[in-house]
């Protein structure tokens, strides 16, 4: 093969518009996200962080602050299970409740660690699980496949955007 200018000119529009695509998959899948129905989208973080917790975790407690969440884990922790479906609700749909003020407080790190450390309650019972045999609607399922094909880079901005907006910031004007 020879090399050109035309073919130099070639490789690097495709390597803009690789990196231009990339950036447009964060943001793509950030926007379906925030669109689905608050229950999909509790729905989509579970299965993201059971299917992908073992690469997420490393980045969400390592750099979190996870004490600062434990009270709140605690206090969910000890609500009947419609409470704590309602927490989950009001934190997606950020609602102005007391937990979710106390949510808004949190840093990134802490928000993703949080979801993080809540899906692992989950998992063992202590908070209301995603119902046996729950369907992700079309778009769920789109959100979280793309979710899984993007790099762990490009995976932790689209859960570090969605988490930071839940919650109430308390100190917001």
């Amino acid at each position: 093969m020879t090399f050109t200018s035309d073919s130099a000119s070639t490789r690097l529009s495709q390597a803009f518009n690789y990196s231009t695509q990339a950036g447009d998959a964060v943001a793509s899948t950030t926007a379906v996200f925030k669109a689905l129905s608050v229950d999909e989208q509790l729905a989509v973080l579970w299965y993201a962080y059971t299917e992908m917790g073992r690469s997420i975790t490393p980045a969400a407690t390592g750099a979190a602050r996870l004490q600062m969440a434990e009270g709140l884990l605690s206090q969910i922790k000890q609500m009947s299970h419609p409470e704590q479906l309602q927490v989950m609700r009001d934190l997606a749909a950020q609602a102005n409740t007391q937990v979710s003020r106390a949510y808004g407080i949190f840093s990134v790190n802490t928000k993703l660690a949080f979801w993080y450390e809540l899906s692992e309650l989950m998992a063992k019972g202590s908070v209301i699980p995603v119902p046996a045999g729950y369907q992700l609607s079309r778009d769920g399922a789109q959100v979280l496949e793309t979710l899984k094909d993007l790099d762990f880079g490009q995976q932790i901005t689209v859960l570090r955007k969605v988490v930071s907006d839940m919650g109430v910031d308390p100190l917001a004007d």
